[in-house]
């Protein structure tokens, strides 16, 4: 007998796995992380062309938005960097099983979190 193919695919009703929503919030952290690059690299350049413009910059990150900008990328370069390595651990041959890599992931979401508030604290 063969087997019927899912019908529902309506995305927002999906339950995917702990390891899942960790990979797919890996890359989007990727894309946060290279975006914000660009704008630190790009603020970085125009606080070092002199002192009024180091002024300037250093005046912007009175800002809350700002501060928040900075939160957010240094939350996402954590979760990155975090589940880089739990990553790069896989690919050693350890975690691979459900199981192991659920409870890898839940404590990657935990070390991320502890990081998150820490950067909350050096930014505010």
């Amino acid at each position: 007998m063969r087997k019927e193919r899912p019908k529902n695919l309506d995305l927002a009703t999906v339950k995917f796995p702990i390891t899942a929503t960790a990979s797919i919030l890996h890359r989007v952290s990727g894309i946060i992380v290279f975006i914000a690059l660009a704008i630190f690299l790009t603020l970085l350049n125009c606080s070092l062309s002199g002192p009024q413009d180091f002024m300037r910059v250093a005046g912007y990150f009175d800002n809350i938005l700002i501060e928040f900008v900075m939160w957010g990328s240094l939350t996402g370069l954590a979760y990155h960097a975090v589940f880089g390595v739990r990553h790069m651990i896989q690919d050693l041959g350890f975690w691979e099983e459900m199981d192991s890599a659920s409870l890898s992931a839940k404590v990657g979401f935990i070390v991320t979190a502890v990081l998150s508030v820490l950067a909350g604290i050096l930014v505010w």
